[in-house]
């Protein structure tokens, strides 16, 4: 049991390759360690009993273990001679004034100096054994309840599952990562990942299938195993859910990816590949679907979320209580009364349309009066007793429909209770079996909606509720995949208002105006110096990135005050380029938030994050506890979400980040899904608003040079847009009317 470090060995039935030198002893003191990497420093008394200066990555090394290092001897410039550790093992100590002086050390929570002498006294060289396999013992021991044996035996447990871990770990990944597994999985890690390592590259950010592969492939899985095969098919499906939006992709696409993901493209291999494809179709672990002469296939989530959402949308639509044309005209006449608003034609039209159906969606550009029909909604089903519950994909989202129509709207995560527990991971506590009480939903920025996320929504709509959905469709489509408000409004199932007017007050806005010419195949207008939508002409990628640094840093808050700043927001087409997020957020942090004297900083990959950084959630993350000012609690931080950092301990290794009103602390694993975010693409700025948004214009993907883009990043704006850039790539923009194509299949299902 002294011994943690051998179950790699064990497993891969072969010895590592030790260098020629070597040293073994008792770590006598810790003189250096970085908790993030593993980097250690540590003094040992080898067997001579002469003490012995070890450096390299030993992560979790405590004072009174007994370590055998193989590595090199070094002189170093000023500490003299040390022996540089390349591998190592470590086993606790097996005498009984090593048990104490480990013990004795604080490695343990609950054990000091005195109560390490007094269980080595009764227990001798047997302590570890009885700290471990008999709590009920150690509440022998005077001062020791059992509460507290038990917490004694719990920390020394985790210990142990945290070096067991690290060494399992050692000949795969470099410590860093080794750590991010053990703080996620903690002690079950090892098991997991024999029992799957494919789970690597799907639950860790930078691990890759390859990586996961070559452990599996370690492991003795043979390269054309069915279950090595298996995992790769679904790999696929899902990384083109991930990285395209696809919900399934045609079987000869999918045999394709698969040979060039498992065999490198090895044709010899596609026989093999294609009869595992049969296999799991056969046994539904793959579902197939034949529509006009190609067979598609889908991960089953993505075929259950798609069919599900059209079953219980027909179902929402029938089953709803229907309100007649002279009734309806009688409450939007009420409404108008009430508001002292006039309702244009089609704005009346969309009222009347959500009264008479279950499913109803509004569609329209900025400035089309949008937020005066949610008004108008809420005022009419209200005055009938009908419960309204507002939503949108994204907290920014639905704080602008709150401020917009002074009613709570929720995020739709925390609408439907998103809840987390170690043993059964996030869920939602709303669904078929506990629906929402509201008669009425009512979902803004519908255009960012998945799949997944519209499944989840809809098991928790009552029957007889009514569902309105409201979006720009002509937006980007959302991060997940799917392809949702598209598919609703081009299979003609549910009545569609698409509003097209510009209300008079929104005409005085060049950004409304310029918004819809991008849309039409126009280019803006940008003659004008005294309006909010600006062109700044550069050539060069270096005077791009420069001009856009100078504009945050000094000309706006020069023009507006430095007020201003916080209110900005850099959007970029790519995160590659001088111009792209990568760059630009360095540029960005180093004018807005340099290093100073007595200002924390932490670095995490090869990122340094200050106090004061504007940084933003990569991932959705339902694991991270918040907490308000006013001492509300929850869960879950999501993709997109922006922050502050407002603390960094550097004792604890913890990073405070506050999102909007949510106060989170995140380890060193949490912040691995945090970036920074003075500059975001825009495909993460969807559902957000910002008073100022600069864009910058070069040459990148031309995927990413779309009108859809740009019409997506100038609709974040309020106050005003700043395009700076070339010229030639603001017209290749607009004339790049090509939507991203998405291999969906709702549309299909809801015409059948």
């Amino acid at each position: 049991m002294n011994n943690f470090y051998t179950q790699e060995n064990i497993l891969k039935n072969e010895t590592p390759a030790e260098p020629e030198d070597s040293v073994s002893g008792i770590v006598d003191s810790i003189i250096y360690q970085n908790e993030e990497n593993g980097y250690t420093v540590c003094e040992i008394e080898d067997s001579a009993g002469e003490p012995v200066t070890v450096v390299g990555i030993i992560p979790y090394l405590s004072e009174g273990d007994k370590i055998t290092a193989w590595g090199t001897w070094t002189n170093h410039p000023v500490y003299g001679r040390q022996f540089k550790a390349e591998t190592y093992e470590k086993t606790l100590p097996a005498e009984e004034g090593d048990i104490l002086r480990y013990l004795a050390g604080g490695n343990i929570k609950g054990i000091g100096p005195k109560t390490a002498q007094k269980l080595v006294e009764q227990f001798g060289t047997d302590t570890f054994s009885v700290i471990e396999n008999h709590p009920e013992w150690l509440s022998e021991i005077p001062g020791i309840t059992k509460k507290k044996a038990a917490a004694i035996t719990e920390s020394f447990k985790s210990m142990s599952g945290a070096r067991a871990v690290m060494m399992f770990c050692s000949d795969y990944f470099t410590p860093q990562t080794a750590m991010k597994i053990y703080q996620k999985w903690g002690g079950a890690a090892v098991d997991r990942i024999r029992n799957n390592p494919y789970r690597l590259c799907e639950d860790f950010r930078g691990i890759s299938f390859s990586r996961a592969d070559r452990i599996a492939m370690g492991m003795g899985l043979a390269a054309d195993s069915d279950d090595r095969l298996m995992h790769g098919l679904v790999y696929v499906l899902r990384q083109e859910a991930a990285r395209s939006g696809h919900t399934c992709i045609p079987d000869s696409e999918l045999l394709r990816c698969a040979v060039e993901l498992l065999f490198a493209g090895d044709t010899s291999y596609t026989e093999k590949v294609a009869e595992c494809i049969e296999k799991a179709v056969g046994k539904l672990s793959l579902i197939p679907l034949d529509v006009s002469g190609t067979r598609y296939i889908f991960d089953p989530l993505m075929y259950r979320a798609e069919t599900y959402i059209a079953k219980k949308l027909r179902q929402i639509h029938d089953r709803c209580p229907k309100m007649n044309a002279r009734d309806s005209a009688r409450m939007i006449e009420s409404s108008e009364a009430k508001s002292g608003i006039t309702y244009a034609v089609m704005q009346k039209k969309a009222l009347t349309q959500a009264m008479a159906d279950g499913v109803m969606i509004l569609t329209g550009g900025p400035g089309t009066g949008k937020t005066t029909i949610i008004k108008g909604l809420i005022s009419i089903f209200e005055s009938l007793d009908y419960e309204v519950a507002l939503a949108a994909p994204t907290g920014r989202a639905a704080k602008r429909m709150s401020e917009a129509t002074s009613h709570e709207a929720k995020t739709i995560h925390r609408l439907l209770e998103m809840d987390f527990s170690d043993e059964n991971g996030s869920k939602f506590l709303r669904d078929e079996n506990n629906t929402l009480d509201a008669d009425v939903v009512i979902i803004d920025e519908a255009s960012m909606i998945d799949v997944q996320l519209m499944e989840a929504l809809l098991k928790a709509v009552k029957n007889g509720a009514r569902l309105i959905l409201i979006g720009d469709s002509d937006q980007l489509p959302s991060v997940g995949a799917g392809n949702v408000l598209g598919d609703l409004i081009e299979s003609g199932a549910f009545p569609v208002i698409r509003l097209t007017d510009i209300f008079r007050q929104s005409e005085q806005s060049l950004i409304i105006t310029n918004a819809h010419r991008i849309n039409a195949g126009e280019l803006p207008d940008t003659s004008r110096t005294d309006a909010d939508f600006f062109f700044l002409r550069r050539e060069s990628e270096e005077g791009i990135s420069a001009t856009v640094i100078d504009l945050v840093q000094n000309r706006l808050p020069r023009s507006y005050g430095a007020d201003i700043v916080p209110k900005i927001q850099v959007l970029t087409p790519s995160r590659k380029g001088l111009s792209g997020t990568d760059i630009l957020n360095a540029g960005l942090q180093e004018a807005l938030n340099p290093r100073a004297p007595g200002k924390a900083e932490k670095k995490s990959r090869d990122v340094i994050f200050r106090v004061g950084d504007r940084v933003m959630q990569t991932k959705n993350n339902y694991e991270i506890e918040w907490e308000t000012d006013d001492g509300k609690t929850g869960m879950g931080v999501y993709n997109g979400d922006i922050g502050i950092v407002t603390e960094i301990d550097r004792e604890d290794n913890l990073v405070t980040v506050r999102f909007d009103e949510r106060i989170c602390v995140l380890d060193a694993a949490q912040l691995d899904e945090v970036d920074h975010a003075y500059a975001i693409t825009v495909h993460k700025s969807q559902g957000s608003e910002y008073p100022v948004v600069i864009l910058p214009l070069y040459s990148c993907a031309p995927m990413l040079l779309s009108r859809n883009l740009l019409y997506t990043a100038v609709t974040r704006a309020s106050k005003m847009v700043i395009l700076v850039g070339k010229p030639t790539v603001l017209q290749q923009m607009i004339d790049n009317n090509r939507h991203t194509i998405r291999c969906t299949m709702l549309k299909h299902f809801l015409m059948e």
